[in-house]
């Protein structure tokens, strides 16, 4: 039986924005315009641009070159480049990651599409305390927040299950545009505010007097964070790229439109908690209980924009939330479909079904089901902490002395510079900032983590 070809993307267009759209996600519409909001406006705007230049680049270059070079899913990539060595765990560590993450992603994205349909039909109308309240209700409620997550995991199946081409290049041409947009529109809602200006100074007002290490290590951690690496997914779609891709020069559109898309959350969030006199917070308070708020207070003079604006925001997070459960679906779906030797289709199944469940259980754990925590610590918050804060740095700090220490470097060379058709004068730079740069700056923030540091 002759073996089928693997699956390729089938143009730039469509490897920049799928790539893209993984690392897009939740964590660039509130986390960032919180750090930055807390850590010096401006200046830890600069300072994160660096460390994705020298920390973010790196590392997914080398997932890059890892995943072109074996065009097998994350787990059998590493296992076929280490020659079946103990190096190879990483690549099964980089799998089990992405399944886990999905478990609870799918929780918060699930709230999204709660906040959305809210949104609609004007339920999110009220006082602070409303909006407050409103929240821990759904959040601990037992069925409406498993029905919203099974409902998009169930649109996440759909896409993956049609294919590279058919559903995950396809499905990044539109989301993406179209999460742009919604961007967009916020954006100028919320500038046009009465107000506004304070907000925009905020967030563009370097202030380098609270500049310190916590600052550098928390844009470390950010730019890590924020580019998707460590779980999976670069690799996975890396597999799909063509022998021609420039994969440096990919990275850094990547990179590019990452950080412009955080830098306007920022501008969409800061403008209108400014023109109302509210400091944004940070995680899910920040996005169901403080947001909802101020588009309401702020654009209250005019019901109309204010019903439009907060189903946009909504829409956008949604979206945010599916460019990235696509790919961490990926990541397990290619696993079981090669290791398994199974149709996607059916493989996509086993993972839909799979993260269902886990989904399931995450969500109830935020209720009253003492048997789902431990130490009163929900499951929800176990994953998240599990993944987040040790597996992510560890399978980013690993891949990094794979690709620097362990591999040819004729072999790093000839992929980084499609066999030297490509121009390789950052060559030596990279190959240092990989070997060198890239680790420590992860154990650093792996201890600032830990307060060890």
């Amino acid at each position: 039986m002759m073996k089928s070809e693997r699956a390729k993307f089938g143009s730039k267009l469509g490897i920049i924005l799928a790539t893209a759209g993984s690392a897009v996600g939740l964590g660039n519409i509130w986390r960032f315009p919180y750090m930055t909001g807390e850590n010096g406006g401006a200046a830890f705007i600069l300072i994160y641009i660096i460390c994705v230049l020298f920390l973010g680049m790196p590392c997914m270059i080398s997932e890059f070159i890892i995943g072109r070079n074996a065009a097998a899913n994350t787990a059998r990539s590493y296992r076929k480049l280490s020659g079946g060595t103990p190096w190879m765990v990483v690549g099964y560590l980089g799998v089990l990651t992405g399944f886990l993450i999905t478990g609870y992603y799918l929780v918060v994205s699930g709230w999204c599409l709660e906040y959305m349909y809210a949104s609609v039909v004007g339920h999110l109308h009220g006082d602070p305390g409303f909006f407050k309240t409103y929240f821990e209700t759904f959040e601990t409620d037992p069925l409406k927040p498993v029905l919203w997550a099974l409902v998009f995991v169930a649109v996440t199946h759909f896409v993956v299950a049609r294919g590279v081409r058919g559903g995950i290049e396809k499905a990044s041409k539109m989301l993406m545009p179209a999460l742009f947009i919604l961007l967009l529109v916020i954006v100028v809602s919320s500038c046009l505010l009465p107000g506004a200006s304070a907000g925009i100074s905020f967030l563009f007002n370097p202030d380098f007097s609270r500049v310190d290490g916590d600052v550098f290590l928390g844009a470390l951690g950010q730019s890590f964070y924020s580019l998707s690496i460590g779980m999976g997914c670069i690799c996975t779609y890396a597999s799909y790229f063509g022998r021609d891709t420039d994969m440096p020069k990919s990275a850094v559109q990547i990179g590019v439109i990452d950080s412009i898309v955080a830098v306007l959350a920022g501008l969409m969030i800061f403008p209108a908690a400014f023109s109302v006199g509210v400091n944004p917070d940070s995680g899910p308070s920040l996005l169901f209980i403080t947001l909802p708020n101020v588009f309401q207070q702020a654009f209250g003079g005019i019901p109309a924009v204010g019903y439009v604006v907060s189903l946009a925001f909504y829409a956008l997070l949604s979206l945010a939330a599916l460019t990235s459960l696509i790919s961490l679906h990926e990541v397990s779906t290619a696993f079981l479909e090669e290791e398994l030797k199974t149709t996607r289709r059916r493989a996509a199944i086993i993972v839909t079904v799979a993260c269902g469940i886990m989904a399931t259980f995450c969500s109830l754990s935020l209720g009253k089901y003492d048997c789902l925590q431990l130490f009163g610590t929900p499951l929800f918050s176990i994953f998240d902490f599990f993944t987040g804060q040790i597996l992510l740095p560890v399978g980013g700090f690993l891949t990094c002395l794979f690709v620097g220490w362990y591999l040819p470097r004729k072999l790093v060379y000839d992929e980084f510079t499609n066999r030297g058709t490509l121009h390789s004068a950052v060559f030596g730079f990279y190959m240092f900032s990989v070997r060198y740069v890239c680790p420590v700056c992860i154990i650093l923030i792996f201890l600032h983590q830990f307060g060890i540091i």
